[in-house]
């Protein structure tokens, strides 16, 4: 699959399944993630494997996270957070270990960890596997991203689900160009102080 086709054609994954990618396709598509545009070199993204039974503690680590922001939940939605990280067989959660002595920008680095995301999503897709990226409070929560290895500060960009397709998926949707797209062709001239 060329570029051009992976980065028109690729969607959101539906339902996944086994098999993840294996280490070798895994290894492609941390490559690609590396290659993310990155202001100053600092390389500030962060990739957190979770697969197999550590998925299963992660979901405990979720739904005890999600009690202690909301401590009156319902058990049954306790239950559905502790089941997220079953909905694929690997997870990639996408970091940003902010750089705070560089003269870089914390936004920059931040894109940075999410054009690696997206890396990730076209690199799995070429590879014939699916991706879904999904965030949520999780994803801010302090104690999340301690157990993650990150600094209170640090950012979670998002938690990519990766697998197989569980069944064929979508043709992508149109988008009108137009709508986004605007042609700048001069400045105001700036009133001058008198």
């Amino acid at each position: 699959m060329n570029a051009i086709e992976a980065l028109t054609k690729r969607v959101s994954a539906g339902p996944l399944t086994e098999p993840a990618p294996d280490d070798a396709a895994l290894h492609q598509i941390l490559a690609a993630a590396a290659r993310a545009p990155d202001h100053g070199r600092l390389r500030p993204w962060r990739f957190v494997i979770i697969r197999g039974p550590a998925r299963e503690r992660f979901g405990e680590l979720l739904a005890r996270c999600l009690h202690k922001r909301m401590p009156e939940i319902q058990p049954a939605q306790l239950e559905r957070e502790k089941m997220k990280p079953m909905r694929a067989p690997l997870i990639i959660a996408v970091c940003a270990k902010i750089h705070r002595e560089a003269h870089i920008p914390e936004i920059e680095q931040v894109l940075s960890a999410g054009a690696a995301a997206q890396n990730i999503m076209l690199a799995t897709y070429a590879l014939g596997y699916g991706c879904a990226w999904k965030t949520g409070d999780a994803a801010y929560d302090p104690e999340v991203k301690t157990a993650l290895g990150l600094a209170p500060d640090d950012a979670i960009v998002g938690f990519l689900y990766l697998g197989t397709n569980a069944k064929p998926l979508p043709a992508p949707a149109p988008v009108n160009m137009q709508d986004h797209v605007a042609e700048w062709s001069r400045v105001a001239e700036p009133a001058l102080s008198q």
